[in-house]
Order: C-alpha cells, then structure tokens, then sequence
C-alpha cells in the first residue's frame, strides 16, 4: 500500500508540474468551468421565480443540490476522468501493452496516468455554494453530518468511477467505445436534478442500476433533513454504499475478464 501511495505522490508531483507549465490554459479553464457553474445558478434563479418548491425541496435545498453535483464532478474529472476516456485509444494504438509490463497492478495505472488539478480549484466553487446555501437555510450542520457527507461524496466519485471505468473496458468488445463513455457524462448531469422530479422506470434505473441520482442527492439530504429523523436517511446511505461497492467490484471482473482475452495490438 504504502509503494503505491508513494507512486500516487509521484504522478501528483508530475501533473502539478506539467500544469503550472501551461499557466494561461490552467486559467482558462478554470474560468470556463466556473462560468458554465454560474450559468447553472442562473437557470435555478430564473425556475424558482416561478415556483416555490420542487417536490419537498426549497430554493436553497436545489442550490446545495448543485454545489455537491459540482463539488463531486470536479473530483471525479480531476482525478480520473481524462485517464479513464483514454482507455480505449491505449487498446487501439497498442500503448496498453507497455503498461501491462510495469510491476504495479494495470487498473491502477490506467486510471492514475495523469491529473486535471484546474478541477480541484473549481471544486471550491461548488464548497462554497453549499455553504452559502446552508447558511440561506439557518442549517449549522454537526460534525457528523459533515463527516457523513464527506463520506458519501467519496462514494459518490467511487461511483462514477467505476461506471465510467466500466464503460471504457467495453473497448475490448468495441473497437470505438468512446461515444459511450461521454454518453456517460451527459447521463452524470441528472446528479444536478432533485430526486423527487424523477418518476416510475426512469427513477428505479437511475437510482439502483445507474445510480447517478443518489449520488449527489444522498449527501444534501444528510446535510438538510430536520435532525429529528436520523434513521429515516438510513436506507438511501445503505443504498449508496452498495452501489459504491457493488459497481467497483463489477467491473473489477469485467477488467480481469478483458485483460485474459487481450494479447497485444501486435497480434
């Protein structure tokens, strides 16, 4: 563990590095992602000038809603996001095979190439706005509920992860799989959508199957529901760290599976 949190610091060291190279694109991007956030921000104000509430949740709850959505999004793309759409380009050029050779677990490395650091700059961005809508709220959350959040922010990028790592390891199958991992990323902005505008099949798929919805709606629920009903929030975080586990161990096998029937780009 600790040789692989050693190269972990290593790669960081790396992307850091190679960053601050490119100071102007760094900059630029940030600026992008954080006026594509306020354009987000912009449509909420614009909806709920119309309405009071969607479903059981307040103004404030939709804008905690979209901080979380942004705060787990810009760690999943910061860490892993840029390795995981390259997946299948490593299979067709035949790059895959170096890696196989180093002495380090393959998933690890596919995953772990490179970093996007610009996405944990906007990371505070979605921070604040959950705090400012805490605040909007009259809510002072506990240590608990903060550490429960942080906790199932971490289950959530766990989730996207292996989704989307799912999806990259059908190029093994699919020569061009790429359409389907950024199909992936549209179907990640449902996270951004209370849970209770969800409906029938569609909700049952997207918050067992593909999980996308509890994501980020399990942890704003930990940070906003009255205290007085602790054990009501109890199914939907048993919920979340089964699809966290069940899904990493999923395509886990689907990883080994692949990799038994690769020999090479050569071949």
């Amino acid at each position: 563990m600790l040789r692989y949190l050693r190269i972990y610091a290593i790669l960081l060291r790396n992307s850091l590095i190679r960053e601050m190279s490119f100071k102007a694109n760094f900059l630029l991007w940030s600026l992008v992602e954080i006026l594509w956030f306020a354009g987000q921000i912009f449509f909420i104000e614009v909806l709920f000038s119309r309405v009071e509430r969607i479903g059981d949740w307040s103004k404030w709850e939709v804008l905690a809603l979209i901080g979380t959505h942004q705060v787990i999004g810009q760690i999943f793309q910061a860490f892993f996001y840029m390795n995981l759409t390259q997946i299948p380009e490593l299979v067709r050029t035949g790059k895959l095979d170096t890696l196989l050779t180093l002495p380090i677990d393959a998933q690890f490395t596919v995953s772990t190439k490179q970093f996007g650091l610009d996405n944990l700059l906007n990371t505070l961005s979605g921070v604040c706005f959950v705090t400012y809508a805490l605040h909007r709220l009259h809510i002072t959350p506990s240590p608990g509920s903060l550490a429960v959040y942080a906790l199932c922010i971490l289950l959530g990028v766990s989730v996207h992860y292996s989704v989307m790592f799912g999806l990259s390891t059908l190029c093994f199958w699919i020569k061009r799989s790429q359409g389907l991992v950024h199909a992936y990323f549209s179907l990640f902005n449902l996270g951004r959508y209370p849970d209770s505008v969800f409906q029938g099949a569609f909700r049952f798929v997207f918050s067992w199957l593909v999980p996308v919805i509890v994501v980020s709606n399990v942890p704003v629920r930990f940070l906003t529901q009255p205290l007085r009903e602790p054990l009501s929030l109890l199914p939907l975080f048993c919920q979340l760290c089964a699809a966290s586990a069940g899904i990493f161990v999923l395509v886990r096998l689907l990883w080994k599976r692949a990799l038994a029937r690769y020999s090479s780009a050569s071949s």
